[in-house]
């Protein structure tokens, strides 16, 4: 598994050189995207020493830093970064430190209940349809502003920052300035933008996070 740790020290590489192009100081965190890897990839991934990871399905997590990697957990900063069922919310309070996803107002009932019981919420990102697409999950641009106030005031939540996947055939870079100027207009300081395609200029465009999963692990195996 040589190759996992070569893939690992190329892309915080690139990070790091985005950075410096970009005139930063820091470096994005980088979220290495597990899901649906096999457990020898995760195995080499967390011999690099990464710690940060990210999952699209909470019952795929649960298997894997619940049971498998449960030894690691505690070192892990866990992140759900693909949808989240309201029916899900306690399981999802339980396992993740941070849930990049919320979109609706039900969500935020749901996660605030679940909190209660656990005694903590993770930390929380809203998710921006910055295309507008029909069938992608995401408060709409122009809607955010009354999304991040119910947050706050009627929920007493503070998001930490904002998370989006840009439409597929366009280009990202649109996406990623709106996402950024939302941030800025509505007291957001966080960023989640960029995956393996784009990571580099997601960076050059101030993103504090990014998902990166076939850059760093090699092409998924969906069998």
């Amino acid at each position: 598994m040589s190759k996992i740790s070569d893939q690992h020290k190329d892309v915080l590489a690139n990070l790091a050189e985005a950075s410096k192009r970009a005139g930063r100081m820091d470096v994005p965190d980088l979220v290495a995207v597990s899901k649906v890897q096999p457990d020898e990839r995760i195995v080499a991934m967390i011999e690099t020493g990464q710690r940060i990871y990210g999952e699209n399905r909470v019952q795929e997590a649960q298997q894997r830093w619940g049971e498998t990697f449960a030894a690691h957990r505690k070192d892990i900063e866990l992140r759900l970064i693909g949808p989240l069922q309201s029916n899900k919310s306690d399981d999802a309070v339980a396992l993740f430190d941070v849930i990049e996803t919320v979109d609706r107002v039900k969500l935020l009932k749901t996660l605030t209940k679940a909190a209660e019981a656990h005694g903590s919420m993770p930390r929380l990102y809203v998710q921006v349809n910055t295309g507008e697409e029909p069938q992608k999950s995401g408060v709409l641009p122009s809607e955010l502003p009354t999304f991040l106030k119910a947050m706050r005031e009627d929920y007493a939540l503070q998001p930490e920052g904002l998370m989006c996947i840009p439409p597929l055939k366009e280009a990202a870079s649109p996406h990623f300035w709106l996402l950024s100027k939302l941030a800025e207009q509505n007291g957001v300081e966080k960023l989640s933008m960029g995956m393996s395609g784009d990571y580099d200029m997601a960076t050059e465009m101030g993103a504090t996070s990014v998902r990166v999963g076939s850059a760093l692990f090699g092409e998924r195996d969906y069998g």
